[in-house]
């Protein structure tokens, strides 16, 4: 009678699983293997308790990626379970793991049809991620037809966003950005999450948020451990250094990441949980190292609210931040605040309205280097499906352009967030989960836009995964990422004492020759002397490092509309005020064949006046230099009438004439010679040879 029931069992097991219907976790089916499905109910038990903690809204559905490896083990001894799978597949879709849900879903869905009211949602939530949008809108179809117009409005809408992700998503495929992504390798990412990356303009520094062990803080769950920032500087070969924590300054007990970057990598926000709900700080670089973060101000930070990314204008004078304060559109918004000088402090913040904002968050918000393009990551506007990237250019009257997808496979309908783009253009990055070319959990990946040859990721399930893997069909390039390179400089260098070679702490001032506006005002790096600025196309700029002690050196840059991306590197060497050094006054201008000051010399004297203040007993000679066009003795008469033009600008100016001199010199000491001159091949070098030639030094003769 025994051995007929257990036969009994037997073949009803085997005509359920056959038969594509639900397998229960019932000991009498299972009774030849006792202790493996002792162990099987076990795991489940154990996956149960992390699921129904889920459903707790004060935890959320994050949770139940912490159920997968149990109910896997579960499911490795009973795969026939409908429940176990629907199961598996919700916790995957919240996870990592995304890819691996729709498997679940589609056993469940087969096993028993009618396992949840949701299930062609579930299952078209897990078509969309895969990007396989036309089986996707099928799905989320059949489960329209399941809801009541009244009853489920909630439902329906998001319903319809989700259906108008996939027809955005479907567009974005048909057209694809050429784009090579790589993994930045083990200097900087970790088995455990590694994300929130801050470049630099010149892609020198990088810095970013990581949950490795050596965290700060610790372990707070499980294995997952506190957020801390780190910092890696490029080598002489252009390689990653191995990150290391920033600042014992900076990295404190709790969470402190990453929030924005000021585009010299000497001014960082950053996020940190000691306040109600989360704020911003800002650390600067010292001498001495990272200083301790200090709050943004009343009018930023709030008990009530939540302050996350943020960035600065190339000019420090504005930022930009995410919050959700009141007067949002929903969720989270960007907001902009400009610093009052009066005040010494940044102003009230407004909503940068309703053409970057929408009724769901945006955030992850970048200020390019040039001033006047925006990235940041909403959940609102044309995207495939979560945070999607976008881009907007600001008009000359202070207003956005309507946002563009920076598009496919950049991308993707996961979540695509902390998106930073290079001075360049030419590269982006961003944290992304990939199971192929990944070291764990999150990574950090520089996206090349536009790059040379080679060969492209395949598309396999692990790359679908990582939000960023497809095929990529050269035919089909058509660049969408529209930054004003073209509209943009990078000046970078050292400052150094002109005779010792060592870094010297110096102030540099950035001015609008053709305005006289102070367009920014700011310090180099006091421990290695090195300086980056941004210098939008389409101005003259007059540029003046000061130190305590030192004369200024000023330089001088016209960047015409048009004129390309380029970097400029420069070394200023600082002289100390002592008898017999000279410099060259590069932002004195006269007009051609003339001898009147134009207004554009204002600042540069301004710098002298100061000088002579500070130093009453300096007595200074003024001399005048031109290039070699024109007859010698024209040149003569001219260079010395300039210069006694200074002189008299001097004098006017409340200064004693017995405290200068000058002269005229021509073109006697040119600094390029007409023979180095002719040998250059483009009219540009040659006349900026002869802009080189005609200067104005002074020189301290007491």
């Amino acid at each position: 009678m025994k051995n007929i029931l257990l036969l009994l069992i037997i073949v009803i097991s085997f005509s359920l699983s056959a038969q594509n219907i639900s397998v229960p976790f019932d000991k009498k089916i299972f009774k030849e293997k006792k202790e493996a499905f002792k162990i099987a109910v076990d795991n489940l038990d154990e996956g149960d308790k992390f699921y129904e903690l889920g459903q707790n809204p004060s935890i959320g559905f994050s949770i139940w990626s912490k159920a997968i490896p149990f109910y896997k083990k579960a499911n490795d001894f009973n795969p026939d379970n409908a429940f176990l799978n629907y199961k598996l597949g919700n916790c995957n879709l919240v996870s990592i793991h995304k890819y691996h849900a729709l498997d679940y879903f589609l056993k469940a869905y087969k096993l028993k049809p009618t396992i949840a009211k949701d299930i062609h949602y579930k299952i078209g939530r897990a078509y969309q991620y895969q990007y396989k949008f036309d089986e996707a809108l099928h799905q989320y179809g059949l489960f329209r037809k399941t809801l009541n117009n009244d009853a489920d409005a909630i439902a329906i809408v998001e319903l319809s966003r989700f259906i108008k992700q996939c027809e955005t998503g479907k567009k974005l495929m048909d057209f694809p950005e050429r784009v090579w992504i790589d993994n930045l390798g083990k200097q900087i990412n970790t088995e455990y999450p590694d994300y929130a990356p801050l470049i630099s303009a010149d892609e020198s520094v990088i810095m970013f948020t990581s949950r490795r062990s050596n965290s700060t803080g610790g372990e707070i769950t499980g294995a997952m451990y506190n957020e801390d920032l780190y910092i890696s500087e490029k080598d002489t070969e252009g390689n990653w250094t191995p990150a290391v924590g920033i600042s014992e300054k900076i990295n404190t007990k709790g969470h402190d990441a990453t929030a924005g970057l000021s585009l010299d990598g000497l001014s960082l926000f950053v996020y940190m949980d000691n306040s109600d709900r989360g704020n911003l700080y800002i650390s600067n670089k010292l001498e001495d190292g990272w200083e301790k973060p200090k709050g943004v101000g009343k009018n930023i930070n709030g008990k009530k609210t939540r302050e996350t990314g943020a960035c600065f204008t190339f000019d420090k004078k504005s930022f930009y931040f995410v919050s959700d304060r009141e007067g949002t559109h929903g969720g989270t918004d960007i907001w902009r605040t400009d610093w009052d000088a009066e005040k010494e402090e940044w102003g009230s913040p407004v909503n940068c309205g309703d053409v970057i904002n929408t009724n769901y968050d945006e955030i992850g918000v970048f200020i390019h280097p040039d001033g006047k393009t925006m990235y940041f990551s909403s959940k609102g506007h044309k995207g495939m499906g979560g945070f999607d990237i976008f881009y907007s250019v600001m008009n000359d009257d202070g207003t956005w352009n309507e946002p563009v997808n920076i598009g496919y496979p950049v991308s993707t309908p996961d979540d695509d967030v902390h998106f930073v783009i290079s001075a360049s253009g030419k590269h982006g990055y961003y944290s992304s989960f990939r199971e192929v070319d990944g070291m764990g959990e999150k990574d950090i990946y520089m996206i090349t836009f536009l790059g040379g040859k080679k060969d492209p990721l395949l598309s396999t399930e692990d790359n679908l995964l990582a939000s960023v893997a497809a095929p990529i069909k050269e035919e089909l390039i058509q660049p969408k990422v529209a930054v004003s390179a073209k509209n943009l400089s990078i000046l970078k260098g050292l400052v150094l004492d002109a005779e010792t070679k060592q870094p010297v702490k110096s102030f540099i001032d950035l001015v609008d020759n053709g305005t006289q506006e102070h367009i920014s005002e700011f310090n180099n790096d006091p421990i290695t002397g090195k300086f980056l600025m941004s210098l939008p196309a389409g101005k003259n700029y007059g540029i003046a490092a000061k130190s305590e002690g030192y004369l200024f050196h000023s330089e001088n840059f016209d960047i015409p509309i048009g004129a390309g991306f380029k970097e400029y590197e420069k070394v200023i060497y600082l002289n100390k005020i002592k008898k017999g050094v000279s410099i060259i006054l590069r932002n004195i201008f006269f007009d051609t064949d003339k001898y009147s000051l134009k207004a554009e010399s204002k600042i540069e004297l301004d710098r002298l006046i100061q000088l002579l203040d500070d130093n009453l007993n300096l007595r200074i000679e003024i001399s005048g230099h031109t290039d070699t066009h024109g007859s010698s003795s024209y040149n003569q008469r001219l260079s010395e009438d300039r210069a006694g033009a200074v002189v008299d600008y001097l004098v006017v100016h409340g200064f004693g004439r017995e405290r200068f001199e000058f002269k005229g010199v021509g073109e006697a000491k040119p600094l390029v010679t007409d023979i180095e001159r002719d040998k250059m091949k483009s009219k540009k070098d040659r006349d900026d040879a002869d802009a080189n030639n005609r200067r104005t030094e002074f020189m301290i003769i007491d």
